[in-house]
């Protein structure tokens, strides 16, 4: 449970960076079986919280949107 208090408290910037950097060292190589798999694990669980955060934003994009468009359709009946 605690693993996912970390990753709750992950900033999106933060995560995304140790992403990059997951990756980075799976394509460079030389890590063993049980390294490549545990770097694999931390990074499904590091895009987990990436795409939280992105479906986060979005939502939040969509609905200032949609009031904007609410605002601007009733000062157009005024």
């Amino acid at each position: 449970m605690a693993a996912n208090t970390d990753e709750a408290a992950l900033g999106y910037e933060q995560a995304r960076d140790e992403l990059i950097e997951v990756v980075r060292r799976l394509e460079a190589g030389g890590t063993t079986l049980e390294e490549s798999l545990a770097l694999w694990e931390r990074g499904e669980e590091l895009a987990k919280v990436c795409r939280h955060w992105l479906e986060g934003a979005r939502a939040r994009l969509d609905a200032a949107l949609s009031a904007g468009a609410d605002e601007a359709a009733g000062s157009d009946e005024d």
